[in-house]
C-alpha cells in the first residue's frame, strides 16, 4: 500500500508546527466572556476548545510514540465528551496552552527525524482498526487549525447583537 508522496508529508508537517500560532491568533485579546460564550447549545466554548486541544495533543503526542516504540502498537481511543465533563474544562486556559505547544513542538522534533519507513508503520486504534503514523500526520495536521475556526465563532457569539 503506497503512502503519501513527500511532498505532501512536508506539507502536513508544515501545517503541524503551525498549530499553535493559528490558536494562539485566533485567541488573541480573548476575554472571559468571550472564553465562555456557547455559540449553540452542545457547542463547546472557546475555553472547553483549549482544553480539548491540550487533551488531545497529549494524547496524540503519545500515540506517535506508541507507533514508533512498540512492536505492535495499540493505540487506545477516548471520548472527548467525557473528557470535557470530567476534566474541568472551566478551568484557566494558560497551562493547557502551554501543554498544547510544548507537546506540538517536542512531537514536531520527531516527525523532522522520521525515516521512510518509520512513514510506513501502522499500528491499531482501538476504534478505527489499522492506524499509521501518516494517518496520524493528516488527523493532527489539521486538528489545530480547524479549531481556531471554532474559537473565532464561539468568541464572536459573546458580542452583542
Amino acid at each position: 500500500m503506497g503512502g503519501m508522496d513527500t511532498a505532501t508529508r512536508q506539507q502536513l508537517i508544515q501545517q503541524y508546527k503551525d498549530g499553535y500560532r493559528v490558536i494562539a491568533n485566533a485567541l488573541d485579546k480573548a476575554t472571559d466572556a468571550e472564553l465562555d460564550a456557547r455559540p449553540a447549545p452542545g457547542k463547546w466554548t472557546a475555553r472547553e476548545i483549549v482544553h480539548h486541544l491540550a487533551d488531545s495533543e497529549m494524547n496524540g503526542a503519545l500515540r506517535l510514540r506508541i507507533l514508533l516504540a512498540s512492536p505492535q502498537p495499540q493505540v487506545i481511543g477516548y471520548d472527548q465528551e467525557e473528557y470535557a465533563r470530567r476534566l474541568y474544562y472551566d478551568r484557566p486556559i494558560e497551562a493547557s496552552l502551554d501543554a498544547f505547544r510544548a507537546a506540538r513542538t517536542c512531537t514536531a522534533e520527531i516527525l523532522d527525524r522520521m525515516t521512510e519507513a518509520q512513514w510506513q508503520i501502522a499500528g491499531t486504534h482501538s476504534d478505527t482498526g489499522r492506524y499509521t503514523t501518516e494517518r496520524w500526520l493528516e488527523i493532527y495536521a489539521a486538528h489545530a487549525h480547524a479549531h481556531a475556526q471554532q474559537i473565532s465563532l464561539a468568541r464572536n457569539a459573546a458580542k452583542p447583537r
